[in-house]
């Protein structure tokens, strides 16, 4: 009979004291009750309440958490979007009573402030402008659910504006009117660099025809210099009774008969008239004599 006792005993130690031990995770807290009324918390780690008389009322976890929220609303332009949120929150060890028996769902509140700051501030803007003023519009939220939730023990860290989607038709008709700017923008840039290779065509070609008249310029001079110092020379050695007309006459016509001589040896020359008369002989010749001339007074 004492066996039977001693044996009873033992079980039921061993059944009180497995209700007595309760383990702890991490990032976390225990509720404790007695009789229905909160005593204390119990922390990470091995901790022990008196069996049947203090219960674990519930968890609370110490993690940062993330609400993920879809809201439809309309902007001021009247488009109607989808503007998808995410809030991070914890909930602070010294706060955790709070957390627990202050609110019975800490998430449908928190989608409740975040659809009224949604909804209040969106219809005052364009679509444009909604995507302009995401950090303005995260800014808010963060805000009103910071003041309103810290009464029940929630820290909000961060809140995002993560996405606004419009409807697919108004998306259709942003990318068309994003596709015909850019296509605006390339023919611009294109017309303006064909603009910029005319404009360098045209200062070359300017440039060209200045060195090329330039030494066409200086090919004349040179020529009339050449023919002025003929001229003088054959008038030193044939003595001063000779006249200026005819010594250049005398050099035009050596002139003449050279450049015949030479057209006669090409076999490519062109059909050239020039004058066979003696008129037309001397009116060519007191042409070049006017040249000579005016180099001379250069």
């Amino acid at each position: 009979m004492l066996m039977v006792w001693l044996i009873f005993l033992i079980v039921l130690a061993v059944f009180l004291l497995a209700f007595s031990i309760s383990i702890v995770a991490t990032q976390s807290v225990n509720i404790i009750e007695r009789f229905g009324k909160f005593v204390r918390i119990q922390r990470a780690g091995l901790n022990f309440r008196i069996p049947f008389i203090e219960r674990i009322a519930g968890r609370v976890s110490l993690r940062v958490q993330q609400l993920d929220i879809v809201a439809e609303t309309k902007t001021r332009d009247n488009v109607f979007v989808h503007m998808k949120v995410s809030v991070q929150f914890l909930v602070e060890e010294s706060k955790a009573v709070d957390a627990f028996y202050k609110l019975t769902n800490a998430r449908a509140q928190m989608e409740s402030y975040v659809f009224d700051v949604i909804r209040s501030s969106l219809p005052r803007m364009s679509l444009d402008e909604s995507f302009e003023n995401k950090d303005a519009i995260a800014l808010d939220i963060k805000k009103e659910l910071s003041e309103e939730m810290s009464t029940y023990g929630y820290t909000i860290i961060k809140s995002l504006v993560v996405d606004i989607n419009p409807e697919e038709n108004v998306k259709r008709s942003m990318n068309e009117i994003n596709a015909a700017q850019r296509q605006l923008e390339a023919t611009k840039a294109k017309a303006e660099a064909e603009k910029l290779i005319k404009i360098k065509e045209a200062e070359g070609q300017k440039e060209s025809m200045k060195l090329l008249g330039e030494g066409i310029a200086e090919q004349r001079k040179a020529i009339a210099r050449g023919l002025r110092v003929s001229i003088e020379d054959v008038k030193e050695g044939t003595g001063e009774g000779v006249s200026s007309e005819y010594i250049s006459s005398l050099v035009m016509m050596y002139q003449y008969l050279d450049t015949l001589e030479n057209m006669t040896k090409s076999g490519k020359s062109n059909v050239i008239f020039t004058p066979n008369s003696p008129k037309g002989f001397n009116n060519l010749t007191s042409e070049m004599i006017s040249a000579l001339s005016a180099v001379k007074d250069m």
